[in-house]
């Protein structure tokens, strides 16, 4: 799921990873909500919080809010970073590194939710999270062509709403079993992606309710089950050094 990119993936391996991907999302998205009170995916409350902020003049409000906007998009600065730095060394599991750093990186938030007090605990783990998915946003959209993204539910919600509308138009003009097929395809994709985004997102909400940090720990697991095949497959895949001459 993690070494094609663009037109070379099937609509299957968008589907696969996009679900598993927004399913993380959305458990990260609520657990962090329950951990600090912000939704650290949803750039779009924080943008319109920023404005309802600087109106009323609350400067310390309004940092938090540019706090979160920025970690996100230094998330995606740094996904960014990484594929193009893969690209011009032809490492094509760079994506499968990205999730994996994505792993490691939310285990450790997982890890400092425990141990931190109460005074950087809340700024840590806001900002952090905003950071990853920044990062598992970039890392999705640039892998997928722009057809998916696993945080930005406004733009998968948008998305299902024009298919369905054209799926609607197919259905009154029937005859056209390939565009029919397609927008079908796309149907499965966005909704199916919005779903999983909902499920992971309850799913996160009972269980920082049972377990508090390790919600977020057992999160990074699955991370690391999605994209070790990839990165496993890159190493297999390198050519092996000749060996030095026998003395």
């Amino acid at each position: 799921m993690l070494l094609r990119e663009g037109n070379a993936r099937t609509f299957v391996m968008d589907r696969r990873l996009g679900c598993s991907l927004a399913a993380v999302a959305g458990g990260v998205n609520a657990a962090g909500f329950l951990a600090v009170g912000y939704y650290s995916a949803n750039m779009t409350g924080n943008l319109s919080s920023l404005s309802m902020d600087l109106r009323a003049a609350d400067l310390s409000a309004a940092l938090s809010c540019l706090g979160l906007i920025g970690a996100f998009v230094a998330g995606a600065v740094l996904s960014a970073c990484l594929v193009n730095a893969g690209r011009h060394r032809q490492h094509r599991a760079i994506y499968a590194y990205s999730i994996l750093l994505e792993a490691v990186l939310l285990a450790l938030l997982g890890a400092l939710d425990i141990g931190l007090r109460a005074g950087p605990r809340g700024p840590v783990l806001a900002y952090g999270l905003s950071f990853l998915m920044g990062l598992q946003n970039a890392t999705v959209t640039r892998i997928s062509g722009a057809r998916v993204r696993t945080t930005h539910m406004t733009g998968m919600l948008t998305d299902f709403g024009i298919e369905l509308a054209d799926w609607l138009d197919a259905v009154r003009r029937p005859g056209d079993a390939e565009r029919m097929a397609q927008v079908r395809q796309r149907l499965a994709l966005h909704g199916g992606i919005v779903l999983s985004f909902a499920c992971g997102g309850a799913v996160g909400a009972l269980a920082y309710g049972w377990w508090r940090a390790g919600a977020l720990l057992g999160l990074a697991p699955i991370l690391v089950w999605l994209a070790l095949p990839g990165a496993l497959a890159d190493v297999r895949a390198r050519p092996v050094p000749p060996a030095g001459p026998v003395p």
